[in-house]
């Protein structure tokens, strides 16, 4: 099955090291700050950053709406690789990070089960542009970090 049409995928050069970045995708403290599109806010409930440990998080919407995600990490390569499979509606995720000098290259793709799943979930709900989102309030919050 060809991935090209169930596949979301972005890739930026961040201009911060590697070791921070992953240290705000792998710490709950961190990651509630930054985690989900513009508008929402997030309550980590559970997140055992381990293969086969499970991450629960609500993320509260600006709609005053509640949304419970699930998610199994999967793979973990320590800086370089995270895996998280994600439940109701059911995708892959991979985050593939890559030093080069002080900067960070950050993949980050979800692989969705059919083309018509990848259909509802970027095109109708917008997840392209929620990603976008993602990552500008991860560069965002990077920088405050960093001006501490």
């Amino acid at each position: 099955m060809n991935e090209d049409n169930r596949k979301l995928q972005s890739t930026t050069l961040l201009k911060f090291p590697i070791d921070l970045v992953w240290e705000v995708w792998t710490n709950p403290e961190h990651i509630a700050n930054w985690w989900g599109p513009n508008g929402f806010t997030n309550t980590i409930h559970k997140m055992d950053f381990l293969e086969d440990g499970e991450w629960n998080l609500t993320m509260h919407g600006s709609d005053g709406k509640n949304y419970p995600n699930k998610s199994i990490f999967k793979e973990i390569i320590p800086f370089e690789k995270i895996v998280f499979e994600h439940f109701n509606p059911h995708f892959i995720t991979t985050v593939l990070f890559q030093s080069q000098n002080s900067e960070t290259v950050l993949d980050w793709s979800l692989l969705f089960d059919t083309e018509e799943m990848f259909d509802i979930v970027v095109k109708a709900h917008k997840a392209d542009q929620g990603q976008k989102e993602n990552l500008e309030k991860l560069e965002k919050y990077l920088s405050e970090l960093i001006s501490k």
